[in-house]
C-alpha cells in the first residue's frame, strides 16, 4: 500500500513540476513577445511624429492652403495634417521664447509665414518616400520650401531596423531554448511512467492505445499551463500600465489578445508533440534500458 501511495506521490509531483515548468516557460515566451509588440508599436508611434513642414510663400490665399491641405489629407502616406496660420506661428514663437516676439519688430510685419505640417503613416517615414513627397510638393509654386531633417530620420530608421533585427535574433534563440525545455520536462515525467508503459505492452495493449491517455494529460498540461501562463501575463502587464501609464499609447488590444490566444495554442502544441516523441523512446526500448 505504501509503495502504492509513493508512486502516487512521485506522478503527481513530476506532473506538478511539468506543468509549473510549462507554465514559466509560456509565460517568459509571453512576456517576450509583448516586449517585441511594444518595441513595434513604439518604433511606428516614433515614425509617425516624423513629418515635415511644408512653408507657403506669403501672398498664397488660404483657400490655396486649405485646398492643399485636403490634397494632402487624401495620400495614403499621410495620417496627419495642420494648418498652421501666420498668427498661430508667431504666438507658438512668442511661447517658446516666453515672451512676446512681436514686440522686437516694432512696426514690421508678421515675417513668418503660414504652413502645413505634415505627419507620416510608419511605413512612409523614411528618406526615400520623403524626398519622393518633396519633389511632388515642390512642383506647386504656392509652396516656399518643404523642411524636415533628413539626418534624423535615417537615424531613427536605422536603429529601428538594428533593434528589430536583435529582437527577431533573439525571438528565434528563446523559441528553441523553450521548446527544449518543454520536451525535456515532458520527457522527464514520462520517465518517471515508464514501467507503466512496460506493463501496458506486456498485457497487449496496442502503441495507439497506450500513447492517447498520455498525449491527453500532455495536452491538458499545456492547456493549463498556457491558461497560468496568461493569468500571471495579463497581471503582469496590467501592473506596469497602472506604474506606467504612457505604455497604453502603444498597446495594441488586438494584438496582446493574438499573444494570448497564441500561447494557449503553443503551449498544446509543444506539449501534445513533447509527449509523442517521448513516448515513442520507451515504446520501443529494450527492458534494460528502463533501469538506466
Amino acid at each position: 500500500m505504501s509503495d502504492k501511495n509513493t508512486n502516487q506521490r512521485r506522478v503527481a509531483g513530476s506532473y506538478a513540476m511539468s506543468l509549473i515548468s510549462i507554465t514559466l516557460v509560456l509565460l517568459l515566451l509571453g512576456l517576450f513577445a509583448m516586449l517585441m509588440m511594444h518595441a513595434k508599436k513604439l518604433s511606428n508611434h516614433i515614425k509617425e511624429n516624423i513629418g515635415f513642414e511644408v512653408v507657403m510663400n506669403s501672398n498664397v490665399k488660404e483657400a490655396n492652403i486649405l485646398r492643399l491641405q485636403k490634397e494632402l489629407d487624401a495620400m495614403p502616406a499621410v495620417k496627419s495634417t495642420e494648418y498652421v496660420t501666420k498668427e498661430e506661428a508667431i504666438k507658438r514663437l512668442s511661447e517658446d521664447l516666453g515672451e512676446d516676439f512681436l514686440k522686437w519688430l516694432g512696426n514690421e510685419e508678421n515675417p513668418l509665414l503660414p504652413s502645413i505640417d505634415v505627419r507620416f503613416n510608419a511605413a512612409y517615414a523614411n528618406n526615400d518616400s520623403l524626398e519622393a513627397i518633396e519633389s511632388r510638393l515642390l512642383e506647386n509654386s504656392d509652396i516656399k520650401e518643404v523642411y524636415y531633417q533628413k539626418s534624423l530620420v535615417q537615424l531613427i530608421n536605422q536603429n529601428v531596423r538594428r533593434i528589430g533585427i536583435g529582437l527577431l535574433i533573439a525571438s528565434a534563440i528563446l523559441l528553441f531554448i523553450s521548446i527544449t525545455l518543454i520536451r525535456n520536462t515532458i520527457r522527464l515525467s514520462i520517465y518517471a511512467k515508464r514501467f507503466l508503459v512496460r506493463s501496458m505492452q506486456l498485457v497487449g495493449a496496442t502503441e495507439s492505445f497506450i500513447r492517447r491517455p498520455f498525449v491527453k494529460t500532455g495536452v491538458t498540461q499545456g492547456f493549463f499551463g498556457a491558461l497560468i501562463a496568461d493569468l500571471l501575463l495579463f497581471f503582469i502587464m496590467f501592473g506596469l500600465t497602472r506604474r506606467l501609464p504612457e505604455l497604453a499609447l502603444v498597446q495594441d488590444t488586438k494584438t496582446s489578445i493574438c499573444i494570448y490566444v497564441g500561447l494557449i495554442i503553443l503551449g498544446i502544441i509543444l506539449a501534445a508533440l513533447s509527449t509523442r516523441s517521448a513516448l515513442r523512446k520507451y515504446l520501443n526500448a529494450d527492458i534494460d534500458k528502463l533501469y538506466a
